[in-house]
């Protein structure tokens, strides 16, 4: 089942308080490693960031760490965007929709969105929103959780199904995390995502295989038009 946006939105609200808390819980603190690998992949010294569905900051922190000279943090979630504010008041934050950018074509140099793509009501609409305000040539990085390969495939389940629900439970707006393994179960593997930003304009498409198969990075350039 797909949430509205504002239905999302709401939840997002909800959970902003225990966001990174849980974000470590479910992946054992591995999170931050993705982000900085992530950003690495596609920031270069100098460039114009947009990180898409910032959450509470920690990858465009990440993507200025990897040496942009300018981030820009988007979120719908105004509370999640308020933590996000405390962390780095010197980046701009602001509220806005994945599928509806408010930036001019080719405004950005590279863009990043971790955790975020599996929330939208129209992905594609979304992967050519990026693509349309990365100038020709600019990169992007999508970090998401996927569905398993091989052995890791079964403790995935027990952990992800039924733990970590059980996890928000205990935490203040954190029952919202039931939400988060149907998420998983609706959005495409990693070879359709793939397929689909390559549909969305971008060359050079890979993805990588993180924490034993949980997660991908996706990575691709934009291709010039016209």
């Amino acid at each position: 089942m797909t949430l509205a946006p504002e239905a999302v939105r709401s939840m997002f609200d909800r959970i902003a308080p225990v966001y990174d808390v849980m974000n470590r819980v479910m992946t054992v603190g591995l999170d931050r490693r993705w982000r900085r690998l992530a950003a690495e992949s596609v920031v270069m010294p100098g460039d114009r960031v947009l990180d898409g569905a910032c959450g509470t900051g920690d990858f465009a922190l990440a993507d200025r760490r990897a040496g942009a000279s300018e981030v820009i943090g988007l979120d719908f979630s105004e509370r999640m965007l308020a933590r996000a504010r405390s962390k780095a008041p010197d980046i701009e934050w602001i509220q806005g929709d994945l599928l509806a950018l408010p930036f001019a074509d080719g405004s950005f140099d590279a863009a990043t969105v971790g955790f975020g793509v599996r929330n939208v009501a129209d992905l594609d609409l979304a992967l050519r929103e990026l693509r349309r305000v990365l100038r020709p040539g600019g990169r992007v990085a999508i970090l998401e959780i996927t569905t398993p390969r091989g052995i890791v495939r079964p403790f995935f389940s027990l952990w992800f199904d039924r733990i970590v629900p059980v996890l928000g439970k205990v935490l203040p707006g954190g029952k919202a995390y039931a939400y988060l393994p149907a998420s998983v179960k609706r959005f495409p593997g990693a070879e359709e995502l793939a397929s689909r930003l390559a549909e969305a304009g971008f060359g050079a498409v890979r993805f990588t295989l993180l924490g034993g198969s949980i997660v991908a990075l996706h990575t691709g350039v934009a291709e010039v038009t016209g």
